[in-house]
């Protein structure tokens, strides 16, 4: 038997939950059950404000269960690069559907989320964050699809990846990666370190990228790879992305070496090739990696260190956010500012230049 409210129906079932309907322009509306009568009381309590507020949603609307429209959701987003779209599909079939999936869309609460994220965040923190912003980033276009009022994504940091710092190698330790490397993919470590290149824009360079004359290096574009091991040529994600880099003048010989050696004489001949003289992959450079790094004794460096080495020393020459955004090929300053580390020697150098500012060399008096 349902009892009537100010403001629609509640009708204890059998099975002890609380279902929730009203009624709006001559039909009938069902809210769903709560296991609990305050819930169900908060649910038409809501739906009531948003009708004096003029924007009520039809709930026959949002009838679709979040695995139907997030697969809609991505099959519409035309602009995504490939590796994103793969990482997105991953992240929906691995660690969303699964707990989320047959939920319709106006039934997906913020309880819901909030236990997903809580769940998922004790396995893999890292993937959690990065499954939570997938899921608010589509909840958002059901919001602005008018499919539901409002995202239940409400968990306030469950987006933020807590990475502890990366560490960084030593100008002995860069030498040594570089001599472990085998001879036709040192010039990875060279350009990873003192040209600060991200693998896949290394993987992408060709002959006409390197001058060597005005020692400048171009990037206009990135190698990336499918899980399928399909090779793929993309554009920089950002118009900071695509950039000129003065190379360091201590770079010049290796580079020399390795075009005079390894690589074809065309323009369009690929800078690093693998040793049957096929485009390398990144796993061949990770190969290759791993076991330099395990000779030299740091196992815990990851390839992607070295650029992060190659920015650190570059802001600890007194670089500004502006000059290392330029060279990383960065959009924001956020990311540029993650280099800019304080240390003793770089604190010698500002004491040594306040020193010059008094005019004198002398003590001061008390």
């Amino acid at each position: 038997m349902s009892e009537r409210r100010h403001f629609g129906y509640l009708r204890k079932r059998s099975s002890g939950r609380w279902q929730a309907s009203y009624e709006y322009e001559g039909k009938r509306f069902t809210l769903g059950t709560y296991d609990r009568k305050a819930d169900a009381l908060t649910a038409l309590a809501e739906v009531e404000i948003n009708l004096r507020r003029g924007i009520w949603i039809d709930p026959g609307l949002g009838s679709a269960t979040l695995c139907e429209y997030a697969y809609r959701w991505l099959e519409g987003r035309h602009n995504l690069a490939v590796r994103t779209r793969e990482l997105y599909t991953y992240l929906l079939d691995r660690h969303i559907l699964p707990e989320l999936g047959q939920v319709p869309l106006r039934e997906l609460t913020p309880a819901d989320v909030r236990t997903w994220n809580g769940h998922a965040a004790k396995r893999h923190p890292s993937t959690a964050a990065k499954s939570y912003r997938l899921l608010a980033t589509i909840m958002k276009t059901a919001v602005l699809d008018e499919l539901i009022v409002t995202s239940p994504c409400k968990v306030t940091g469950a987006g933020q990846e807590h990475t502890p710092e990366r560490p960084v190698a030593t100008l002995e330790e860069i030498d040594q990666l570089y001599r472990a490397m085998p001879a036709h993919l040192r010039v990875c470590v060279v350009l990873a370190v003192w040209c600060q290149l991200r693998r896949g824009e290394i993987l992408g360079l060709v002959r006409s990228d390197i001058d060597l004359d005005d020692m400048t290096l171009n990037v206009e574009r990135s190698r990336t790879f499918k899980t399928t091991g399909e090779s793929v040529l993309k554009e920089p994600k950002s118009a900071a992305g695509r950039r000129v880099i003065v190379i360091p003048s201590m770079a010049i010989e290796p580079l020399e070496y390795h075009l005079d050696r390894f690589v074809g004489e065309t323009d369009d001949s690929l800078l690093v090739l693998g040793r049957d003289g096929k485009p390398a992959s990144s796993m061949v450079i990770q190969r290759a990696w791993s076991k330099a790094r395990l000779e030299v004794g740091r196992p815990d460096l990851h390839f992607h260190d070295l650029r992060h080495t190659g920015l650190t020393l570059a802001a600890a020459t007194g670089a500004t956010t502006a000059e290392l955004m330029r060279r990383a090929g960065h959009a924001s300053p956020a990311a540029a500012l993650r280099y800019q580390h304080s240390s003793l020697e770089r604190d010698r150098v500002i004491a040594e230049r306040l020193s010059g500012l008094s005019g004198h060399n002398g003590h001061t008096n008390p």
